[in-house]
């Protein structure tokens, strides 16, 4: 079944479109994917399935129930951990799951039991009277994510969940969002971390100037938009090693003094650049790679 339906959905800022006829399909249990670089339309369209933003055209139908209509339904089944940290810092832990316990009518001893098993499954139990400050980083985004489960929902949508978390933390997080997508639960992740998408989900869309331009499984996004193999050459006077030795499918780009080369013959095109003297790394091609061929190089605010 369904857990998330967009048709052809649609927003504008002062007549420029800035979410342009999305359509996705997000089956229940999907660990599901939706990357775009800053002012790409993802931000707007997450906002709009969760009710906060009005939809200008389209339709959206979250866990069978139609938005905006359905809103105060699909909150009592829905998860949401933010990309800000929104705990409230004069409360404990354990105060915290509490208060956001009372906006979905729990409370009482079952609640309390239920706040032990989801402190314990972010190993934050002896942390339960500890006041917000104490908490790292990572602790704090932990936290988060045991408070959006508060309420057994039978989806999540995770808003860029691991910045500024190091890598611990970071493969810490991965791990409990593989038990909630082996437990059945839906989950939406943006993330600007291409490696982090490309571990968790089983498919990703890419949405750019509000439009979705790709969507597949990471494997699948990387055989049909990359070469397989990326060669890496350093300095600025390999370029002309570079336009010379490049075969029929090879595909360069420079990022500031490093040419990367696309390429499906990594061996071939080996020997070409060291016969001009030229050093070649070599790695696979991977999801950000597709992410840069289809968005671009460049900057944006």
């Amino acid at each position: 079944m369904t857990a998330i339906r967009i048709q052809d959905l649609r927003k504008w800022y002062d007549g420029t479109p800035v979410v342009d006829g999305v359509n996705l399909d997000i089956p229940e249990g999907e660990f599901f994917g939706l990357l775009g670089p800053n002012g790409a339309g993802k931000t707007t369209t997450l906002r709009m399935l969760l009710g906060l933003t009005p939809i200008d055209a389209g339709h959206i139908e979250v866990l069978g129930r139609s938005m905006p209509e359905g809103e105060r339904a699909v909150r009592h089944r829905l998860g949401v951990v933010p990309q800000f940290d929104t705990l409230d810092p004069d409360f404990t832990v354990s105060e915290n799951m509490t208060t956001y316990a009372s906006y979905f009518g729990l409370s009482g001893p079952a609640l309390h039991t239920h706040i032990d098993r989801l402190l314990e499954r972010v190993n934050l139990s002896d942390k339960r009277d500890a006041p917000i400050q104490s908490l790292s980083g990572g602790m704090k985004r932990r936290l988060t994510l045991a408070r959006a489960l508060i309420n057994d929902p039978a989806a999540v949508i995770l808003d860029e969940p691991t910045t500024g978390l190091d890598p611990q933390a970071r493969h810490h997080l991965w791990r409990q969002l593989r038990e909630l997508r082996a437990s059945g639960v839906t989950l939406v992740l943006t993330t600007h971390y291409m490696e982090e998408a490309e571990e968790l989900c089983d498919r990703i869309a890419i949405i750019d100037h509000g439009r979705i331009i790709a969507c597949d499984t990471p494997a699948g996004l990387i055989q049909e938009h990359v070469e397989p193999w990326v060669a890496t050459v350093a300095g600025h006077g390999a370029a002309a090693s570079i336009e010379n030795e490049l075969g029929p499918r090879d595909r360069a780009h420079q990022v500031a003094d490093t040419w990367l080369i696309y390429t499906p013959d990594p061996e071939g095109l080996r020997g070409r650049l060291e016969a001009r003297g030229e050093r070649m790394g070599l790695r696979e091609a991977n999801l950000e790679d597709v992410f840069l061929k289809l968005t671009g190089h460049d900057l944006r605010d």
